[in-house]
């Protein structure tokens, strides 16, 4: 059954000194803050997601209408098949394979230059809900990577979900620091002297 009674709202001229709300999706933290304060929540925020069938245009023009760096690779039952980040597309890689297959950039696919689900690791929910924030740019130092992947296990039903994600960029960000994305050994020397001086 339709609605049909209605009527528009009543609006007023915006007052003199009127200002805009800032976004508050980046609090400030410091290296005692819970680990859990840098996640970006799956829960809270939908996954920007590729299929993997995708091309290479396609998965930067989705990232930067997502502004993100990074892409969920999924499949076509809609499960995680991988992650491609705007590094791996935008690095030495696909120059690599362009000239070992003699192909143009538009016939490559995302499928061609994710990082595989089998490689990917993931940090357990349980064992971040019990870090700080200093632990978790410690890991990301170690292995190497701008991201992890954050694991929540249901054993009642056997499944594992993505429950979130750790961004080095972000983390600076809600450091205070400007961080810049590709410049990676730089990134967490910045995050380092702010945590740890």
């Amino acid at each position: 059954m339709a609605h049909t009674s209605y009527r528009p709202l009543k609006a007023s001229k915006a007052p003199e000194g009127v200002g805009l709300h800032q976004p508050g999706t980046y609090t400030s933290v410091t290296v005692d803050s819970p680990a859990i304060s840098v996640m970006t929540d799956l829960r809270l925020v939908s996954a920007a997601t590729i299929d993997e069938e995708a091309t290479l245009s396609d998965a930067t023009r989705t990232m930067i209408s997502r502004g993100v760096r990074l892409l969920f690779v999924m499949g076509s039952r809609g499960e995680l098949v991988g992650l491609i980040t705007a590094r791996d597309i935008s690095g030495e890689a696909p120059m690599k394979l362009l000239q070992g297959r003699g192909a143009k950039f538009e016939d490559l696919r995302v499928a061609d230059l994710m990082t595989p689900r089998a490689e990917i690791d993931v940090l357990d929910l349980s064992d971040v809900l019990h870090s700080e924030v200093g632990d978790i740019v410690v890991t990301l130092k170690a292995a190497g990577r701008q991201h992890a992947l954050v694991a929540e296990r249901d054993t009642a039903r056997g499944m594992t979900r993505i429950r979130g994600l750790f961004s080095a960029t972000q983390i600076g960000r809600q450091l205070g620091i400007a961080v810049q994305p590709f410049e990676f050994a730089r990134t967490f020397a910045e995050i380092e002297r702010a945590l740890f001086d």
